[in-house]
């Protein structure tokens, strides 16, 4: 699907993140000649550069984030071209002047508003924008997360964002739906009959979603210290990952088919209890321990902690889903950093055989289960039971695995090349819709309530390790193992 011309605005241009993902997302969309020759990046931030200076920022900063077999010089000079830098605060609806003037006077042009900025701003470049009449029918606004800090602040994001953009045009970014594994899952699951007779609590044991994260919070300490897991991680990346494993089949693949029924998988959510919310979750805070064979300082440690931290680096979450297909069968939602490995995944796991014929060998059976990696390498896992080679019946696990780069060969799209291109196209399918977003916070939202009201400290874990030790537990009460403390030693 070609696409149209257009001007994208990048509020907070000058950023991290535009200098990591977004503008290395659209060099390569540029590179694999997706994008209009006339398209043209107009950057704002509050940096007092002129176009060159930001441009030469641009090549320090943001060109070593771009593959080495997409980086071409003559086609780097060439989407540099593209790029118009803007400094002014974007607080100020006078300075809006200077955008007016940039854009081109084409009311059928595409213009998209990217707000790479804090979720405070958002309100207020909305509103701004359209009292300097730069919004019109053809527009459309990017929120990126943290979409609120709880259901009152949310609300009233979607209220103030809507008083200026309809909901069809308004893109709620979460960057894991674009992930590759992500869109396998939804072929995997509603482009094959195979897993749909089994997809349900007769045969499934358990599901277990993973983001682990080797990394310590870095240069983010003043974000990270008021969000932490639950708000960074859990209420949007793990929870949409929840839906797309849990969704019934959509009537079709349209936009709002699919997110029809994301939204019944979150108001299905069991909701908390008092004693659920004491037994169903677990947080921790790293310590100081060993990544790698390198020594790591614990959370309170790093550069400009504050020592008398609670904030959680470590959340999880026992969910249940009460609908005819899923009651019963335990969700574990598990996000932190400084773990033992930097590994994002979903588990399906299945039920033990109700008999086996191999009576000798019972005890090493391992259950079947489908595995989701979203990274380090994207692909599919199929675990099962066969025979190994030689005399007697002597069983062991293997994996049909399907490696996405492998299979296709062919280079792999970056999440944010994907989500930057049905923007551009106006594919809303990947994109939280404002019900859903309020349906997320609902749930979570106690959890927020009963922290703050009991008042204890997050357990403690050090860092290279698999979280505290009431995650084990948590999964334990059910009989179960975390993947990797499940896993056979071969």
């Amino acid at each position: 699907m070609a696409i149209a011309d257009f001007e994208l605005v990048l509020f907070g241009g000058s950023g991290d993140l535009a200098m990591r993902k977004l503008l290395p997302a659209l060099y390569a969309l540029c590179h694999d000649r997706h994008l209009p020759a006339s398209a043209r990046i107009l950057c704002v931030g509050r940096h007092s550069w002129d176009t060159p200076q930001f441009l030469a920022a641009v090549d320090k900063e943001s060109k070593p984030h771009v593959t080495a077999d997409a980086l071409d010089e003559a086609e780097w000079r060439a989407f540099c071209t593209r790029i118009h830098y803007l400094a002014f605060d974007v607080s100020e609806a006078g300075c809006y002047g200077q955008l007016a003037t940039c854009l081109r006077p084409d009311a059928g042009l595409t213009r998209v508003f990217y707000l790479a900025t804090p979720p405070a701003l958002f309100a207020r470049i909305c509103h701004n924008l359209a009292l300097c009449g730069l919004t019109n029918a053809n527009s459309r606004v990017v929120l990126e997360k943290p979409l609120g800090r709880d259901l009152a602040s949310a609300r009233q994001i979607n209220t103030e964002v809507g008083a200026v953009f309809i909901e069809s045009q308004i893109f709620r970014i979460d960057h894991y739906l674009g992930k590759e594994a992500v869109q396998n899952l939804l072929a995997l699951r509603f482009g094959n009959i195979l897993f749909e007779p089994l997809w349900r609590r007769e045969w499934i044991s358990d599901v277990q979603i993973t983001i682990a994260e080797e990394i310590g919070v870095g240069t983010r300490m003043g974000f990270y210290d008021s969000a932490g897991a639950l708000r960074d991680m859990l209420q949007n990346h793990l929870l949409q990952l929840l839906c797309i494993v849990a969704m019934e089949p959509p009537v079709s693949a349209t936009p709002d088919a699919v997110r029809d029924e994301k939204l019944k998988v979150l108001r299905s959510l069991r909701r908390f209890t008092p004693t659920t919310l004491s037994q169903h979750i677990v947080r921790g805070q790293y310590r100081n321990g060993y990544i790698e064979g390198q020594a790591v300082p614990g959370y309170r440690n790093e550069a400009d902690a504050n020592p008398q931290s609670r904030t959680e680096t470590f959340v999880a979450v026992k969910a249940e889903i009460d609908s005819w297909r899923w009651a019963g069968v335990p969700f574990y939602l598990r996000t932190g950093k400084r773990m033992a490995d930097q590994l994002a995944e979903i588990a399906v796991r299945f039920k033990p055989l109700p008999h086996s014929i191999f009576a000798q060998q019972s005890g090493s059976f391992q259950a079947n289960s489908l595995v989701i990696r979203l990274q380090p390498d994207e692909g599919l896992n199929l675990n099962l039971m066969a025979k190994t080679p030689g005399d007697g019946m002597r069983l062991k696990p293997v994996d049909l695995e399907l490696d996405f780069r492998e299979s296709f060969k062919m280079p792999r799209m970056d999440a944010y090349e994907r989500l930057l291109l049905d923007i551009l196209r106006g594919q809303l399918t990947l994109f939280m819709r404002s019900d859903e977003l309020e349906a997320a916070w609902e749930w979570v939202e106690p959890i927020l309530d009963y922290w703050e009201q009991e008042g204890s400290m997050p357990a403690p874990y050090a860092a290279g390790s698999w979280g505290p030790a009431a995650a084990s537990a948590l999964v334990g009460r059910d009989g179960l193992q975390w993947r990797e403390e499940a896993l056979p030693e071969i």
